[in-house]
């Protein structure tokens, strides 16, 4: 029996490699997204997958909106057999240059809307008794960096509640992974005036992602393996050296 993937956040960059790679392994792909019926290159692949493509627009940032897309799906599907998260809002600035508006943004879409889509799906997943949750989030939720500590702090948290609802989840029958990447070429990281080390091409990204998730089991991935050692680094070593390592990073 084909796998049923529900993927938020798939209008771009990542998220639509993945659910092209997912449509050629033969997988059902749910499309949620602010626009997603009106993306040309999800419209596109309806196209070429009429039978295993399935659009609907969501926004995170609204209760009603998410209840409705859930509806929507249970109309339609009998189960879910994976949930993948991956709306997401990224913006970087100094001190100098804060807005209080991108603070809220970032925490409302990063953060709160996977809080919101965790609340009204979980009953969903336990009727269904089983599923697998994953989640993207970020390398940068390892360590505050200058100029990134709005967005790496919103993926902070969410990491953060994920650890600690991971036990109940287990009991229900639910996994639960998440995604901590390194830099990927989109849209987001286009707004970044400094140098990405090992930088990934989005098809890539996907490619690791995609490959991990059949075979790995454990609670986190994480890649490329530099980037992700640095951070892990900087996590565990005392804060007079970790802090004089990212004061070079300043421009």
């Amino acid at each position: 029996m084909s796998r049923k993937i529900w993927i938020i956040g798939a209008s771009s960059g990542i998220g639509l490699n993945l659910v092209l790679l997912w449509l050629e392994k033969g997988y059902s792909v749910i499309v949620s997204a602010r626009s997603a019926t009106k993306s040309k290159e999800l419209i596109s692949l309806m196209g070429k997958y009429p039978s295993k493509l399935t659009l609907i627009n969501i926004d995170v940032s609204n209760e009603s909106s998410i209840k409705d897309s859930l509806e929507k799906i249970k109309s339609q599907e009998h189960k879910i057999d994976l949930l993948f998260y991956n709306a997401a809002v990224y913006n970087t600035f100094d001190l100098d240059n804060w807005n209080i508006k991108d603070f809220e943004q970032m925490v409302d879409i990063n953060y709160l809307g996977a809080i919101r889509v965790i609340s009204i799906l979980k009953d969903f997943f336990q009727e269904q008794g089983f599923g697998k949750w994953i989640f993207n989030c970020s390398l940068s939720s390892d360590f505050g960096l200058p100029y990134g500590g709005a967005y790496s702090a919103s993926k902070a948290a969410l990491v953060n509640i994920l650890q600690s609802i991971h036990p109940e989840l287990k009991r229900k029958n639910i996994e639960l992974q998440i995604i901590n990447h390194g830099f990927v070429n989109t849209r987001l990281t286009k707004k970044n005036d400094f140098e990405m080390p090992q930088l990934l091409e989005p098809i890539d990204a996907a490619k690791i992602i995609a490959s991990q998730i059949e075979k790995n089991k454990g609670f986190e991935i994480r890649f490329p393996f530099k980037l992700a050692l640095f951070l892990k680094l900087l996590k565990i070593l005392p804060y007079f050296i970790s802090l004089n390592i990212t004061k070079r990073l300043l421009k």
